[in-house]
């Protein structure tokens, strides 16, 4: 893969984490200064999490769309630079749901008002482009919103189901709701390009990831249940998930319906083309979340309360990467490959040279054998001090054991460097050809700003950093390391 041809360094944070006074980070001036500070240390890889449009609980693992960006990134401020918005439509308070549509609707009126004749084409040329899924998810958003945020399959019968005269009718009914729909998109790939372009100019890459399932009040389910385990009303028959094991006696029952993977393999995995050129238009690199299901996945029955009756499907394996390759040619895609990993599974991932992932935080179980252990890495590979669903490595570190912390500090070499910097060392240091630190870790920060506790409903997703928590000594470190360690430009 040519994106893994030279060794980099990459920092991991999600938009929604940049500073400012609103409820959460955008696509705006923070974004930038984050990209200038990027390339200021050598950084040549921003690694994000899914940015569409997430539920009322802000994980972006379930989103409402696999195409369709989230609102909530756009940047305001650019709007009022651009005529669209009054300035006095930003208000510093409380940045509620609501709050930040009625400005959205504000800079609907003022684009077409004030919008030039070139803007406008611009957005009719999106609208069409982007129509095979952007038709669907406009209708889906402005009818959720007529239902009162219910999910598509408590929606009326006629509706749920797609009559056709029934849609015909709602289109006409919601056709204000379902243009202010398409131009929030259009602004948030207007923002996301521009963005990506200024990075890509500083020569720094733009690292996305696809959750492998999609969740089941989504856009994409509704429209096209054809291609997931749901019943003509909607109602899930099987869900996803994964087996008991030593972090939980009962498994994890995700609740996502599953792959109807013959159908799509019939269809040619058009459905998947069409998600993955979407990311392609926006990243440079993709994660691949929870790889092991393309070879093989857990099927859990939907009246099952938990994983443990669940059983092994096979899964569409080298068919569907051959179609990916066939059309995209070398897959700009990184395998998450965490967990029990069977000999199939590492097999399929090296067929097609996918690189994999390696977390310092499970190294140091004791074991020379552990793939996790620097040793044990390999050139075609990903590493990490930590993700998004770890703690932080000080938080990590500090929960350990003297024992266990012993037993790190032995391996990496006695050093009386402090954590988290003796893993963020290890992990530039590392024959991986690219390393990714979570900016928490850059920052040394504790517990406390844990990005997500998995299998945790509540207080995850709304991380931010403040510009004043990052210490010059930080950033000449990471610098300096990663010139040490041949990862910059």
């Amino acid at each position: 893969m040519d994106l893994f041809n030279q060794r980099r360094a990459g920092v991991l944070l999600h938009p929604t984490s940049l500073p400012g006074p609103l409820g959460n980070g955008d696509l705006g001036q923070e974004a930038y200064h984050f990209v200038d500070f990027l390339h200021d240390v050598g950084v040549g890889v921003w690694q994000t999490l899914p940015l569409g449009p997430t539920h009322e609980d802000g994980s972006p693992y379930q989103c409402t769309s696999v195409h369709a960006g989230n609102p909530r990134l756009i940047s305001l401020r650019a709007l009022v630079e651009l005529g669209w918005l009054d300035n006095a439509d930003l208000d510093a308070g409380q940045d509620l749901v609501e709050q930040r549509g009625v400005r959205l609707a504000a800079a609907w009126n003022g684009f077409q008002r004030n919008a030039d004749d070139e803007e406008r084409r611009a957005f009719k040329r999106f609208v069409r482009e982007h129509a095979h899924w952007l038709d669907d998810f406009a209708l889906y958003q402005a009818l959720r919103g007529a239902y009162g945020g219910r999910a598509w399959y408590e929606w009326p019968q006629p509706v749920c189901e797609r009559d056709r005269e029934a849609l015909e009718a709602q289109r006409k009914r919601l056709a204000g709701a379902l243009a202010q729909v398409r131009f929030e998109q259009y602004l948030f790939y207007r923002q996301w390009r521009q963005l990506r372009r200024y990075a890509n100019q500083r020569g720094i890459l733009l690292f996305g990831d696809i959750p492998i399932f999609v969740a089941h009040d989504s856009a994409d389910v509704w429209a096209h249940r054809e291609w997931f385990s749901v019943d003509e009303q909607g109602r899930l028959q099987v869900v996803a998930g994964v087996p008991p094991d030593y972090f939980s006696a009962t498994g994890q029952r995700w609740g996502n319906p599953l792959y109807r993977w013959e159908a799509l393999k019939q269809d040619g995995f058009g459905w998947w083309l069409e998600r993955m050129r979407s990311q392609m238009e926006m990243f440079d690199l993709v994660r691949i979340d929870h790889f092991r299901g393309f070879e093989a996945y857990w099927e859990i029955d939907a009246s099952a309360e938990t994983a443990i009756d669940g059983h092994w499907v096979q899964g569409p394996g080298e068919s569907f990467f051959e179609v990916l390759r066939q059309v995209f040619g070398d897959l700009p895609l990184v395998a998450e490959d965490l967990g029990v990993i069977t000999p199939q599974v590492t097999a399929l991932r090296q067929a097609f040279q996918l690189p994999g992932m390696k977390i310092l935080q499970f190294a140091f179980d004791g074991s020379p054998d552990n793939p996790y252990l620097p040793h044990n890495h390999e050139e075609l590979s990903v590493v990490y001090t930590g993700t998004h669903d770890n703690n932080t490595t000080l938080g990590w570190y500090q929960e350990l054991s003297e024992q266990e912390r012993e037993r790190i500090r032995h391996y990496l070499g006695n050093s009386q460097e402090p954590m988290p910097a003796l893993l963020i060392r290890a992990a530039l240091a590392s024959v991986a050809r690219l390393a990714v630190v979570p900016l928490q870790d850059v920052m040394e920060l504790d517990a406390a700003h844990r990005m997500n506790t998995p299998g945790v409903a509540a207080g995850n997703w709304s991380w931010r950093f403040d510009w004043e928590q990052l210490q010059p000594h930080q950033a000449q470190r990471l610098r300096e390391w990663i010139g040490l360690y041949g990862r910059g430009p």
